[in-house]
């Protein structure tokens, strides 16, 4: 990976990357090199059918309102979208946002924990053709996409990264392969990349990320961490041992208690857990022990309620829906399950999709609208979905698709193992992924 000092190359990556279109894009057309140019492309759905020797997938453009690619170095197993002060509900073109991730390197001397920030993001040809019919070479230069990258030197591969605001600062929940979970101050960082002078400064004075605070009383390495949205600074942790820890923040923003009493009914490793949208005490996990249960911190140390056999194997993955009663999952089995949390003791999701041929790595809900949720699998696929849509509203659906559930609103392709997905909480529509080959950016014409 590029040393911290090197941050130039980062914004040429990006350039030469953004707007590069691959035969490994999204695979929404198929096409045998064999075969007549005038002969009609196919549309390609993942796992229905394989590629035939002869055939190979294109991107088609039209299917993104945009669409970007960049690379950081190393690869990061984990990212979160900081809020910015932009405003909401953006979708005029440039875009920009910021991303906090965490690099998973070769050597743990490699890592990185990663503040960027990714500007002049247009939409794709066909969204802003109607701006200009004729555009010169400076004008196509001009929309070339930027991304300024602080990048500051972290011991050990970040297992997963979650960002917050309290009060004045942004902070940043580590969990890595040390074995300890750590809260570090991003406001160097996020000065570096919104001026080249604070920049210089950062370069400068480079040296290794040094946390706010430190809890090391999990004992082993984990992954699962949230921060409430209901509490600022309230923070809740799971391990790879089954412990869950909550955290409470005191005056001042730099320090936290942590009961040592862990919270402690599952039985095996502790994946993800996610905070309640509207109750403050409550939150949700899942674990390799197959079950997803429901905690109040006002009675510990047991769950309130579980759903033993959600899945048939690990449960990787879960999130919180934030205005309705419902609850996603996905696990090893390649499942979707939706649970409604009010009929949560009979064990039954409300929902249940099986598309993806692989684990599934992560789920969101969208941010904005109740109904739509988003999901990647160990198969290199992104999917997209819409509760609303009923079944009869695809009566008129082409063959090729005729067999997917009506729900399905869009598949994404073109990454290599897929790790995490977020949703924009800004940006109607706006998802951002990362994958062992990089982050993708884009917006559908499905969303």
């Amino acid at each position: 990976m590029s040393a911290p000092e090197e941050h130039a190359f980062v914004e040429a990556e990006m350039e030469a990357v953004g707007e590069a279109s691959s035969d490994q894009d999204e695979g929404v057309e198929m096409e045998d090199e064999g075969a007549e140019d005038e002969e009609e492309k196919k549309v390609y759905v993942p796992g229905m059918e394989p590629l035939g020797p002869a055939q190979e997938l294109q991107m088609d453009r039209s299917a993104y309102r945009m669409y970007h690619e960049c690379q950081t170095g190393a690869p990061c197993l984990s990212f979160d979208v900081l809020r910015d002060g932009e405003g909401d509900n953006r979708e005029q073109f440039p875009l920009s946002m910021v991303l906090c991730a965490g690099t998973q390197a070769d050597t743990a001397l490699k890592n990185r924990l990663l503040v960027m920030c990714m500007y002049n993001l247009h939409g794709t040809e066909k969204e802003e053709e109607e701006s200009s019919d004729e555009e010169s070479d400076d004008e196509d230069e001009d929309k070339k996409p930027q991304m300024e990258l602080a990048m500051m030197p972290h011991y050990g591969g970040i297992n997963r990264v979650r960002v917050t605001q309290w009060e004045e600062q942004s902070l940043a929940a580590v969990w890595s392969e040390k074995g300890q979970v750590e809260i570090f101050d991003l406001r160097a960082q996020l000065e570096a990349v919104h001026s080249s002078a604070a920049m210089t400064v950062f370069i400068q004075q480079q040296k290794e990320a040094t946390a706010l605070f430190s809890f090391s009383g999990h004992m082993t390495e984990g992954f699962a961490i949230d921060w409430s949205s209901k509490v600022p600074g309230r923070l809740v942790s799971g391990d790879c041992k089954k412990n869950i820890h909550v955290w409470e923040p005191r005056e001042g923003g730099t320090s936290w208690h942590i009961d040592q009493r862990p919270f402690s009914s599952h039985t095996k490793s502790v994946e993800d857990l996610q905070w309640s949208p509207t109750e403050a005490t409550v939150f949700a996990s899942c674990s390799v022990d197959q079950s997803i249960r429901i905690w109040d911190i006002r009675a510990p140390p047991n769950s309130m309620l579980s759903a033993d056999r959600a899945h048939s194997s690990d449960i990787n993955v879960i999130s919180w829906n934030k205005t309705e009663p419902f609850l996603l999952s996905g696990g090893d089995d390649g499942l979707l399950k939706v649970w409604d949390l009010r009929q949560f003791k009979t064990g039954q999701p409300m929902a249940n999709f099986k598309q993806h041929s692989a684990p599934i790595t992560s789920v969101e809900w969208n941010p904005t609208d109740s109904s739509m949720f988003a999901a990647s699998g160990a198969d290199d696929v992104v999917s997209q979905w819409d509760l609303s849509v009923e079944s009869c509203d695809a009566a008129a659906r082409v063959a090729e698709i005729k067999d997917l559930p009506p729900q399905l609103l869009f598949l994404h392709q073109g990454q290599s193992e897929v790790k995490e997905i977020h949703w924009h909480p800004q940006m109607p529509g706006v998802m951002i992924s990362t994958a062992l080959s990089g982050f993708n950016v884009f917006r559908t014409i499905s969303v």
